[in-house]
């Protein structure tokens, strides 16, 4: 009964099986670039999409888990699962997703109109993945990507900080770059190496391509009126690369597993700390500092 999908999304893969005919892969418009055909190999989580699907009991509420402006609660019950009830910007429950307590599988039943539903499936599947890989040397990040000469380069900051604005002025002025990813990029390490790749989660620019690249540097950005960059401390680095992460502080596992895969990656790559206006001579700043690096 139902209609199983398969995903890969930075060599994890997933499974989505819809249990109602007006739920299907048109609700999941950034993922057609990820689909597998379905086989055998482990996924790290299967998500049911059940409008039906009620809880047995309500969770004790112990947090909230923002997704770039909408906050969602989160709840756990007796046994030890999740509750995780998703609000779309307008502050509509559209997605009230199940899980245990690893988030291998769980059950998300929605509501609403069309864009609703899409909104609260889409949230849905980007938590499940971000908690059901936490422990797997792998984090999903709020970053910026760009990628030169093969190498991916990622660029942080709260909302508004110019994460985008200093892409696309890569874009601009320098030659042979293209854009990976523009908001929730994965991070792995593998086989000794940090690498970024795209995902099927860009904020407001579609950008959902299946990509990947070795990991170049990390900048953090920060608006400022004059241009300057310096490679930061390794607390500061920490300081930096944690909150970019989508990360349950309350859940052991999933904490320390992003914890452990930040210093690993930190071991391995460079971050920087751009104070900077959104002009060519920022871009010319921090293309300069990060492909030295390169050749070093």
């Amino acid at each position: 009964m139902g209609t199983t999908l398969q995903y890969t999304v930075a060599h994890h893969t997933f499974r989505i099986k819809f249990m109602q005919e007006c739920n299907d892969e048109r609700l999941m418009p950034s993922f057609p670039a990820f689909k597998v055909e379905p086989d055998e190999r482990q996924a790290i989580f299967t998500l049911t999409v059940d409008d039906t699907a009620l809880p047995h009991e309500k969770g004790r509420e112990i947090g909230q888990f923002d997704t770039g402006g909408s906050n969602n609660g989160v709840y756990i019950t007796a046994d030890d699962s999740y509750q995780i009830m998703i609000s779309d910007l307008s502050g509509r429950k559209c997605c009230l997703i199940q899980a245990n307590a690893d988030f291998s599988v769980a059950t998300a039943a929605l509501r609403g109109d069309n864009s609703m539903r899409q909104f609260g499936l889409n949230n849905a599947i980007m938590m499940m993945y971000a908690f059901a890989s936490a422990d797997k040397d792998t984090l999903l990040m709020h970053a910026s990507v760009i990628r030169y000469a093969g190498i991916g380069y990622l660029f942080l900051g709260v909302s508004g900080t110019g994460k985008s604005t200093h892409t696309a002025n890569w874009l601009k002025y320098i030659e042979g770059t293209d854009l990976m990813n523009d908001d929730n990029p994965v991070v792995r390490v593998i086989d000794g190496k940090a690498v970024v790749y795209g995902s099927p989660w860009s904020g407001k620019t579609p950008c959902y391509r299946n990509i990947e690249a070795p990991v170049g540097g990390f900048v953090q950005l920060k608006q400022a009126p004059y241009n300057k960059i310096r490679r930061m401390s390794v607390i500061e680095t920490f300081a930096s690369l944690l909150p970019s992460c989508s990360v349950m502080k309350w859940d052991r596992r999933d904490y320390i597993g992003v914890c452990d895969t930040v210093n690993h990656v930190m071991q391995l790559t460079n971050t920087f700390f751009l104070e900077n206006l959104p002009d060519e001579e920022a871009v010319r700043l921090s293309f300069n500092t990060l492909t030295s690096e390169q050749q070093s």
